[in-house]
């Protein structure tokens, strides 16, 4: 039976030591990686053993990759018939959330393989632990839409399910159109529906502050380029 490790990297290129000691012991058994990308990858894996096992490298090029996309399927299921330890990797946070390996993972299920998730940081959930927001109902979005008008009502829609089911909300946006998303939403959500804004998590500036829109509105943060989650609640 093949194993399927989900291995989880750094949200911060500065927060290596986020991530456990043991994710090494999985790496080291994985013959092949399918990864989001393969350079950073590389990169992150080199780094995290150095800090693991000092004076010792691990050999990149002993092990077989490749990025993740419609045409690895037929060879991460040619894999699983051979019975191989296979580890995917995110560009950041935890596979298989809000995260391509998905598919992967789906196939392995379908395939009867044994799936192993490894604990690792995930930006979604630790914006959640520390917005002071509803964590037994919460509800994920991925990104809202592009198109201005289109953007607006989802944020309007957004905020009565808030509202209507005791939900808290949460979604992001391509770093360099944050500040458009604050200004919508705080120009169309009610004074006292709260807002966190969680940017570079894990990192040295990380910054996580829960806000009302009223309060928002007497102090705009400028997050540019900055990587972001948003949650919204409203009772």
């Amino acid at each position: 039976m093949s194993t399927v490790y989900l291995i989880p990297s750094q949200l911060d290129d500065q927060a290596l030591g986020v991530i456990p000691t043991y994710i090494t012991s999985a790496i080291r058994e994985c013959r092949v990686f399918f990864v989001e990308n393969e350079r950073t990858t590389r990169r992150y894996f080199k780094q995290l053993w150095r800090l693991v096992h000092p004076g010792e490298e691990i050999i990149i090029d002993d092990y077989t990759w490749h990025v993740i996309g419609e045409d690895t399927q037929p060879a991460f299921r040619q894999y699983m018939k051979e019975g191989l330890t296979v580890g995917i990797v995110s560009e950041a946070g935890c596979p298989g959330v809000a995260d391509p390996g998905q598919a992967l993972v789906a196939i392995a299920q379908d395939m009867h393989a044994k799936v192993k998730p490894l604990v690792g940081p995930a930006s979604i959930l630790l914006a959640l632990m520390a917005s002071g927001m509803n964590g037994q109902q919460f509800h994920f979005h991925g990104y809202l839409p592009i198109d201005n008008q289109q953007r607006i009502k989802a944020i309007r829609e957004l905020e009565n399910l808030s509202a209507k089911q005791d939900c808290t909300q949460v979604f992001i946006e391509t770093p360099y159109r944050n500040n458009q998303l604050i200004d919508a939403i705080i120009k169309n959500c009610n004074g006292n529906t709260r807002l966190c804004i969680a940017t570079n998590i894990t990192g040295p500036d990380e910054w996580i502050k829960t806000k009302t829109v009223n309060e928002w509105k007497k102090d705009i943060p400028d997050i540019h380029k900055r990587p972001a989650i948003f949650l919204l609640y409203s009772c």
